[in-house]
């Protein structure tokens, strides 16, 4: 949607001046360039600046499986996420809050009852349709933000740092202390590149899923492209608050997070269940294509509608079964002994709340 208290913060990415006119055409007061068009759902709002470094997110192959579409329940590790990022940025309904790298917008719709403002930006058009009807959306790019100084009080950023280069997650992030006031805080979860000794045991989970993709009974390809553009910039802990301390932060809390029953649950055990809905679904579409019983070509059903169709299948029983919420959220508990047992051990995945020291500007970023 495109509320009148969006349109009351949003400023020109190029100079932060005011912005006139309607939603679908506004023009900057302060240098003339011009935004919108394109939907009466959201806000486009990005630079007219061309940048070299651009995201695999912007690509139509990761969203085949169309996931985006429709919003279900945090769970799993979706659930995690959403619980360390209330428990960290505890909003409250006078703040401001910005979601940096909104993705679909779900997040921004499990925390509604924060009735504080929010508003997500996205680099990535393919937001959830609730989230175009129900909260504020922005089509922008992180390094320009088109907000003024000191717009929001907090800030979240989730799965977002790692798909930057070290030069984009530095602007990034001094964009991001612009946009916060002094004393604000910015909750991230990302990872970085050093990991303690526990991560063998996610990378041996991982080397299983492997193993069963050989043998056709997962299907890992959708989640290999949505880490192929991975840039893992932060090298490790001392990194990150080296790398903060340059935007303008400090780093006022941090736990960590290797996801060892996580991963076995995600990897190994949704997959399991994912690749039976879409060889069902194959299946039920090769008999519906074939009428009477006629052959059927192999290709009626290609995988790739397969797993678009298991994971409709797959959000339309979590929406609709009682059981399968219940069994998702046993899961879901189980899934937090990592953070109870492993999650003061320093390793790559973290959930940290960075707060904005009160300069008046942030230092330059010095790092090559």
């Amino acid at each position: 949607m495109i509320s009148s208290g969006v349109l009351s913060l949003v400023r020109c990415p190029a100079c932060h001046a005011t912005l006139a006119g309607d939603p679908a055409s506004l023009r900057c007061t302060a240098c003339g360039r011009t935004y919108g068009g394109g939907s009466k759902d959201f806000l486009d709002l990005r630079p007219h600046e061309t940048f070299a470094e651009r995201t695999k997110y912007l690509d139509e192959a990761l969203h085949a499986d169309a996931r985006y579409e429709r919003v279900s329940p945090p769970l799993l590790g979706s659930k995690i996420r959403n619980d360390m990022l209330r428990a960290f940025l505890q909003p409250q309904a006078k703040d401001t809050v910005v979601d940096l790298g909104c993705g679909s917008g779900r997040a921004l719709l499990w925390n509604r009852d924060w009735r504080a403002q929010v508003v997500g930006i996205d680099i990535s058009p393919f937001f959830a349709q609730e989230a175009r009807s129900d909260v504020d959306l922005l089509l922008g790019d992180l390094r320009r933000l088109p907000f003024a100084d000191a717009t929001f009080t907090k800030a979240y950023s989730l799965d977002v740092l790692e798909h930057l280069s070290p030069e984009a997650l530095a602007g990034m992030l001094r964009e991001a202390a612009r946009v916060i006031t002094p004393g604000g805080l910015l909750f991230v979860y990302t990872h970085v590149r050093k990991n303690a000794a526990i991560a063998r045991g996610l990378r041996a989970i991982n080397a299983l899923a492997r193993q069963l993709e050989r043998m056709g009974l997962i299907d890992m390809r959708q989640e290999r492209l949505r880490k192929s553009d991975h840039l893992n910039p932060l090298a490790d802990i001392p990194d990150l608050r080296r790398v903060a301390a340059d935007a303008g932060f400090r780093l006022r809390k941090i736990r960590y997070y290797t996801p060892i029953v996580g991963g076995f649950v995600e990897n190994i055990l949704m997959r399991l269940a994912e690749k039976r809905l879409a060889d069902r679904a194959r299946i039920g579409g090769r008999a519906g294509a074939g009428g009477g019983g006629a052959d059927v070509p192999a290709d009626a059903m290609t995988e790739d509608e397969a797993l678009r169709a298991a994971r409709a299948e797959g959000k339309r029983r979590v929406a609709d079964s009682r059981p399968t919420r219940a069994v998702l959220g046993a899961l879901t508990l189980a899934m937090k002994l990592d953070l109870l047992l492993f999650g003061r051990i320093e390793s790559g995945p973290f959930f940290a709340l960075l707060e904005r020291t009160p300069t008046r500007q942030p230092a330059p970023s010095n790092r090559q």
